[in-house]
């Protein structure tokens, strides 16, 4: 496991044992949106801000390979689909291990979304994923959700499951929805062996994104996977450097914003 270890040292702050990691795939999805049409700007703005890591699929990884200044870890997304598809919630494996490897990857991550029509294709091809990152020591982030018709997406119940499912497979991080309340949260944290990020969703305010994530870091999250909700931000890096004190200082959202980075 010394690979692993190694490399989520590259991801994970070593002094909080939490991250703030930013994914940008989002491009694979919805298309050219605001906030990625520039990869190399928007990378830079991240890192900048004090981000562990960013999200990017094996294409993109060009864009934000870092020349010069602050270094970021690297995770490559595997799972894809398209807002165009009539099931956007069927994801399929479009990169493997390997490939991440080869380009310089720290770790791997993977979607799946517990309660679509396709979710058992889904749990299958996260299995072989599993296998190839033990093989290769490569950490493996699982995105898991509650999606699918009549489930609540932050039901406790529903995100519990999620976790468990993540854990059970073999994750070595998990990003899941909030539930919306500390308590409820902090047992499904407390029941996971594993380190759990919660999502950013859209964009929201400063002051409510802010208080969700202090409320889910006191509940024992590990940190956020926050993508939208940061690099569609007017100064991203301002915002992100906020989130990094909330995180990893534990600063009240009044206190981060009022800190010039």
């Amino acid at each position: 496991m010394i690979g692993k270890e190694i490399r989520l040292e590259r991801i994970m702050d070593r002094n909080t044992g939490r991250a703030v990691v930013i994914p940008m795939d989002h491009g694979f999805t919805m298309g050219q949106i605001e906030g990625l049409c520039n990869m190399t700007e928007t990378v830079n703005a991240v890192s900048e801000g004090g981000a562990n890591a960013i999200v990017l699929h094996k294409g993109m990884v060009k864009g934000g390979h870092r020349k010069h200044g602050k270094d970021i870890g690297l995770i490559v997304h595997l799972s894809a689909s398209t807002s165009m598809n009539p099931d956007p919630n069927d994801k399929v494996i479009v990169c493997t291990v390997e490939e991440a490897v080869a380009l310089g990857a720290d770790a791997v991550s993977i979607h799946i979304n517990l309660g679509a029509p396709n979710e058992s294709r889904m749990l299958e091809s996260a299995g072989e994923v599993v296998r190839d990152c033990n093989r290769w020591g490569i950490p493996l982030l699982i995105m898991i959700y509650p999606r699918g018709k009549g489930i609540d997406p932050t039901s406790p119940q529903s995100i519990g499951h999620c976790v468990r499912v993540a854990e059970e497979l073999g994750a070595d991080l998990i990003k899941t929805n909030y539930t919306g309340d500390p308590e409820t949260f902090r047992r499904i944290t407390a029941a996971c062996s594993v380190p759990v990020m919660i999502a950013g969703g859209e964009k929201g305010g400063d002051m409510e994104t802010l208080t969700t994530i202090r409320d889910a870091i006191d509940a024992g999250a590990a940190g956020v996977c926050m993508g939208r909700n940061a690099f569609q931000r007017d100064d991203p890096a301002r915002f992100i450097a906020a989130i990094s004190r909330v995180v990893h200082g534990r600063a009240s959202p009044a206190e981060a914003l009022e800190t010039e980075r």
